[in-house]
């Protein structure tokens, strides 16, 4: 698989695509059709004919675990935490072997670096200066409070002015007339930190319509050190080929469906928004830097790629999966005694982190919930759950009533204050706000339980055994 339209094949080949002939518009009419579908589990759509625009577009790709799976080149995503470890695992070697063994690391990777390529298929048309047109392409508004169209799926890249290392991130992009968008990006993200440093204009290019690996390396809360299409092509297990822009000293997937190019000058600000976000919520109408294009490239018979994100569960919720799956044993090597970690899609993924450990020593619990609140976007965790190493994360019943049954308010609760998404509405403050830690793990006598902890009332396993034995007789189902 090489780009977008090999994906759109395998899934047409699958019976994992619904082709929509009909003419939908994508003011609001694909929202409505996406959100229906995505929510009860349903295929990626491709609207051949979206009202006003000749450009299909994709919806709903990433929308099931298994699409997610093969975006991502797995059978599951389980299959891929442990080499995203091994990789990552950068050590300060100690003695040969050592140093043989970070080499290799080091070497893997580095086969995976992006290749320069000098023809690309995203220069099929190409449109410049006053040519640039925003509006042949059938960006979607979404909600019916939303301040317009947002191109919803874009790879933003941009360059640190100081170190001068890529990044690349998706941010929304509100698209105000033919040539400018706003450019969302929050102020913890890596390229609010480049257009900080930067002294006067930033220059910007926007990649629509990738390889799904490479559409979902730019979401992934990656170290500073990893480029992001260095990882996308350890993802695809082949180099993500890369074309310099036209008019701005950046790099973009050659294989991109569309490519804006631009810059955003520093002081320049304009009202974005509302938008309905991934919360659930409308976000609020804020200022953002203005991103104008100096060019407007597109392959051959483009294909327009799209999320819509509101009230989950929507798409985003495997893409959050991903992230979750892929980066579990990255947070078990700094925390060796961390078991399993649940994201639940209802809380945004940044809402709660439910931790399964192996408790050794007392308060071990409230040592994971800093830990977790001082690693990367983990940060934003407004609540972290602490469970015992027998109690399974993805069990939501199970936790609910041990976060109920095992803890006392005053001893068990910890409340903190600290940074919080920009997008959290809940907190008084912008950007910071109060974060609770829950220890739901067994009590110990000096960590205060004052009486005997009870054991849990389970069958004993000879009486199952022989339960599972007659279980078909008695005519009582599966």
């Amino acid at each position: 698989m090489r780009d977008l339209r090999d994906f759109i094949h395998i899934l047409r080949e699958r019976g994992e695509l619904a082709v929509i002939e009909r003419s939908v518009d994508p003011v609001l009419e694909i929202s409505e059709v996406t959100d229906r579908v995505s929510k009860r589990g349903g295929p990626a759509l491709l609207f051949t004919h979206p009202r006003g625009s000749g450009f299909p577009v994709l919806t709903n790709q990433f929308g099931s675990e298994k699409r997610m799976a093969l975006a991502l080149r797995q059978d599951s995503l389980d299959g891929l935490g442990e080499r995203v470890a091994e990789v990552m695992a950068f050590e300060f070697p100690q003695g040969w072997g050592d140093k043989m063994r970070s080499l290799f690391r080091l070497r893997e990777l580095a086969a995976f670096a992006p290749k320069m390529v000098k023809e690309a298929p995203c220069r099929d048309v190409v449109m410049t200066g006053s040519d640039v047109d925003l509006g042949r392409l059938p960006i979607l508004t979404c909600w019916p409070q939303d301040g317009g169209p947002f191109i919803t799926l874009p790879l933003v890249f941009t360059r640190d002015p100081l170190s001068g290392r890529r990044n690349a991130g998706m941010y929304r992009l509100q698209v105000y007339d033919a040539a400018t968008t706003g450019m969302h990006w929050h102020i913890h993200k890596d390229a609010a930190e480049h257009f900080r440093r930067e002294a006067s204009r930033l220059q910007v290019a926007v990649a629509i319509g990738t390889d799904p690996a490479v559409t979902y390396a730019a979401t992934a809360p990656l170290p500073a050190f990893l480029d992001e299409m260095m990882f996308a092509g350890f993802l695809r297990g082949q180099a993500v080929e890369m074309v310099r822009c036209l008019t701005v000293d950046l790099e973009v997937p050659a294989d991109a469906e569309f490519v804006l190019e631009g810059y955003v000058d520093v002081g320049e600000r304009r009202l974005e928004g509302p938008f309905g976000d991934h919360t659930g919520f409308y976000s609020a109408a804020d200022l953002y830097p203005i991103f104008h294009l100096t060019a407007l490239t597109h392959r051959r018979d483009a294909i327009y790629a799209a999320t819509v994100v509101g009230p989950p569960p929507m798409e985003d919720a495997f893409l959050g999966k991903a992230t979750e799956r892929l980066f579990l044993p990255l947070l078990r090597m700094l925390m060796p005694e961390v078991v399993d970690m649940d994201l639940p899609v209802a809380g945004a993924f940044h809402n709660c982190a439910i931790i399964s450990v192996r408790k050794a020593y007392p308060l071990h619990a409230r040592k994971v919930m800093h830990a977790v609140w001082g690693m990367g976007q983990m940060q934003f965790s407004k609540y972290v759950i602490v469970v015992d190493a027998d109690v399974d994360v993805h069990d939501y019943q199970r936790v609910a009533w041990l976060a109920l049954a095992n803890t006392d308010p005053r001893r068990d609760v910890v409340v903190v204050d600290g940074p919080l998404d920009v997008l959290d509405h809940s907190s008084p403050t912008a950007n910071w706000g109060a974060k609770m830690g829950i220890d739901a793990t067994r009590t110990w006598p000096e960590e205060g339980a004052g009486r005997e902890w009870p054991q849990v009332a389970a069958m004993d396993a000879e009486t199952v055994r022989r339960v599972d034995a007659m279980w078909a007789d008695l005519g009582l189902g599966a």
